[in-house]
C-alpha cells in the first residue's frame, strides 16, 4: 500500500507492524510524536505492547534493558538531550548482548537550547557499542526499522540498534511510502526468540557482574571480536531478504557516480539527496562529482567506504556536527585513518554544516564540489576544515568565526 505520511508517524506505523513485547518511553522533541503515536495503537488495542511510561529517559533506557535481559522484544525513540541522559545505559546495553531498536530523530544538543537537526547526538554516543544506521528519508525509516530489529536479534550479532534521521526535516515532512501488509511484516521480523534470559530459571547466568583488571580486558575484548565482525553479512543477509519481500535493496554504503569521480562528497542523512542533486548540477559543469552516502556509520564500513573512494582525486567529508575541542568532525576521522592505512594520501577536507537544523541547498554544495576540484587539481585543500554557510552577525556575510578557518560561500 503506498501512503503519504510523515517520517515520525511512519516510525510508529512500522512499531505498529511490529507489535514489539515492551516499549518504555519519554517523550522528547522531535520524536515525541513517535511514541505519541505508537501509544494510540497501543491504547486503542491494535497491538499488546507493555507501554510503560517513566519520568526520564535515564528510566526509559533502563527499564528497556531490563525487559530486554528479560526476553522481550523491546522498542523506543529518542532525541538529543534526551539520549544524552540515557548514555550512562547505552554502554551497558551493548556490553550485555541485549537487543533493541532505538529510534532517534537526530537533534542538535545544547548549549543554547536547539530543537532542530543535526547529528551531535549521535555522534556523541557513537563508540557505546551501538548499531548506528541512518536514513535519507521515509521510505528508508519505515523499511530500516525492519531490517534493525532483525539484525538486533540475530544469533551472531545480539546487539542493540540506532536507527537514525534527521529531526524535523525527515521527521515531520510527508512523503509517499510503500507500505508492505501486517502479515508480511510479522512473517519477516518473526518473533524473538533468546537463546537465554534472566525469566529462564532452569539456565540461570549472570549479568553485570563486578570485574576487575584480571578479567575487564578480556570480557570487552571478546564482546568485540565476537559480535561487531558478524554485524555487515548479517545485515547483508537480512537485506536480501527483505528486498524479496519488499523489491527494495539496502546496502551498508550507496555510492552515486563515484566510478569515475574525481571529487566525491560523503554524507549521512537527508542531505544525501541534496548532494545528488548538486553532483549532477557539478557534472553539468565540466565537475566530475559523485557521492557516497554513509548508511551503516557504526560499525563503520570501513572496507566498503575505501572502494568506494579508490578513484576519487579529492573528498568532502559533511559532517553535521560540532566538533568542539576536537579538531575535526566523526566521519572525517573514520575517513581518513582508513585511507591511511591504504598509503592513500588524497587531499581531505572536513566540511561541517547544518549545525541547529540550518538548511543545506544545492549551490551551497556545488561550491563544495567546486573546492573539491580545485584540491584535485592542486593536490591539497588550502585548509582542512570548512564550514558551510556561516552568517557573521556583525556584516551578514558569509565568514569564518574569528580565528578560524574560512567558511564556504
Amino acid at each position: 500500500m503506498r501512503i503519504a505520511i510523515e517520517g515520525n508517524q511512519v516510525a510508529a506505523y512500522a512499531m505498529k507492524q511490529v507489535n514489539p513485547d515492551v516499549v518504555a518511553a519519554y517523550p522528547i522533541t522531535p520524536s515525541t510524536e513517535v511514541v505519541q503515536e505508537f501509544s494510540k495503537y497501543v491504547a486503542d488495542g491494535v497491538v499488546d505492547t507493555e507501554f510503560v511510561p517513566v519520568e526520564s529517559e535515564h528510566s526509559a533506557i533502563s527499564a528497556c534493558l531490563g525487559a530486554s535481559l528479560a526476553g522481550a522484544r523491546v522498542m523506543n525513540a529518542t532525541a538529543s538531550q534526551g539520549l544524552a541522559l540515557m548514555f550512562e545505559i547505552l554502554p551497558i546495553f551493548s556490553a550485555s548482548r541485549a537487543p533493541m531498536v532505538l529510534i532517534v530523530a537526530n537533534r542538535a544538543l545544547s548549549a543554547p537550547i536547539n530543537i532542530h537537526c543535526d547529528h551531535g547526538d549521535a555522534m556523541a554516543v557513537r563508540d557505546t557499542g551501538w548499531v548506528q544506521l541512518f536514513c535519507e528519508n521515509a521510505q528508508e525509516i519505515y523499511d530500516t526499522i525492519f531490517m534493525a530489529v532483525r539484525l538486533s536479534e540475530h544469533p551472531k550479532v545480539q546487539l542493540p540498534v540506532m536507527v537514525n534521521y534527521d529531526g524535523f526535516i525527515t521527521s515531520h515532512s510527508v512523503e509517499v511510502v510503500d507500505t508492505l501488509d501486517d502479515e508480511t511484516v510479522r512473517k519477516f521480523v518473526g518473533r524473538r526468540t533468546p537463546t537465554r534470559y534472566l525469566l529462564d530459571v532452569d539456565h540461570p547466568y549472570t549479568v553485570g557482574p563486578l570485574a576487575f583488571t584480571d578479567t575487564y580486558f578480556e570480557y570487552r575484548v571478546k564482546v568485540r571480536e565476537t559480535s561487531y565482525p558478524n554485524v555487515k553479512p548479517a545485515f547483508r543477509e537480512i537485506a536480501e531478504e527483505y528486498s524479496k519481500v519488499s523489491g527494495r535493496k539496502y546496502e551498508v554504503i550507496e555510492t552515486y557516480r563515484t566510478e569515475d569521480a574525481d571529487v566525491i562528497m560523503v554524507v549521512m542523512g537527508s542531505t544525501a539527496g541534496t548532494a545528488r542533486i548538486a553532483a549532477d548540477e557539478a557534472r553539468s559543469e565540466g565537475i566530475k562529482a559523485g557521492v557516497l552516502k554513509i548508511r551503516m556509520f557504526r560499525p563503520f564500513p570501513n572496507e566498503e567506504v575505501l572502494d568506494a573512494l579508490k578513484n576519487a582525486k579529492a573528498v568532502l567529508v559533511m559532517d553535521r556536527m560540532d566538533p568542539m575541542a576536537s579538531r575535526f568532525g566523526a566521519l572525517y576521522y573514520d575517513i581518513v585513518s582508513g585511507l591511511y592505512e591504504t598509503g592513500k594520501m588524497i587531499p581531505v577536507a572536513d566540511v561541517i554544516y547544518g549545525l541547529g537544523g540550518r538548511d543545506t541547498f544545492v549551490h551551497e554544495l556545488k561550491k563544495a564540489f567546486q573546492l573539491g576540484q580545485e584540491a584535485a587539481k592542486a593536490g591539497k585543500f588550502d585548509r582542512t576544515l570548512y564550514y558551510l554557510n556561516v552568517r557573521a552577525k556583525e556584516t551578514g556575510k558569509v565568514i569564518a568565526p574569528p580565528n578560524l578557518q574560512e567558511a564556504l560561500v
